[in-house]
């Protein structure tokens, strides 16, 4: 590894890293490293809050493609459209099919002390606000951005603080799973419930990542 690489990926955000490498994502969602709120701190930082290894996370990040192509589009009409099509209509399938899925395992195993009581109602929570939360955006914020408006700060900044909340609320859901862990024991629902809920998490969370990294930041 190039020690003038190190020294530079060391100082650089966490969010300026997960828009320069395509990959860096799920390298920090395996560390447990925010990126996509709260992504100021340095790699260092990050790394020292989670108490993961910084030079071994840099090899991870060095020995990525950086030529390969991002997979979000740069101009702002297409990547609207793409956060609507790759997130928001994915989410409105994801999250019924999770809900169903949970509801199925406390149901049937609701008397075991490892069951997840209690996740059906959380994403059914999560879904009623996140459905609220689109509705947002596609009403009124990315209207806006289509037409150019500028000074978006106040929208913008109440669509962050709800983001924060969603992260709280996967924070939640990753504890309700161990960590998206099934027990070994686990029936094939059980475990198809904690993939699918191990999958929103990183959707949800690079979704957020392109709004409030990306997107977001050419209208403040």
């Amino acid at each position: 590894m190039d020690i003038t690489t190190a020294r530079s990926l060391r100082d650089q955000t966490v969010r300026d890293i997960a828009i320069g490498r395509p990959g860096s994502t799920a390298i920090f969602r395996r560390h447990k490293i925010n990126y996509c709120c709260g992504g100021d701190a340095s790699l260092a930082e990050a790394a020292e809050g989670q108490g993961a290894d910084l030079d071994g996370l840099i090899a991870q990040l060095d020995a990525l493609d950086r030529s390969a192509a991002t997979l979000a589009p740069v101009e702002t009409e297409a990547l609207i459209d793409h956060l609507l099509e790759r997130y928001h209509e994915v989410h409105r399938r994801q999250f019924p099919e999770a809900i169903f899925l949970a509801a199925r395992v406390e149901s049937v195993h609701g008397d075991r002390p490892d069951c997840p009581t209690g996740i059906a109602q959380h994403l059914a929570f999560m879904f009623d606000d996140l459905e609220a939360h689109h509705q947002k955006e596609e009403m009124i914020l990315f209207p806006m951005m289509r037409r150019g408006e500028l000074r978006l700060g106040a929208p913008i900044s109440r669509m962050e603080a709800e983001h924060e909340d969603v992260i709280e609320q996967l924070t939640g859901l990753a504890r309700l799973t161990n960590d998206f862990t099934p027990p070994e024991n686990a029936c094939g629902t059980w475990r198809a419930l904690y993939a699918l809920c191990q999958e929103i998490d990183a959707d949800l969370r690079d979704h957020m990542h392109l709004e409030n990294n990306v997107l977001f930041r050419r209208f403040g």
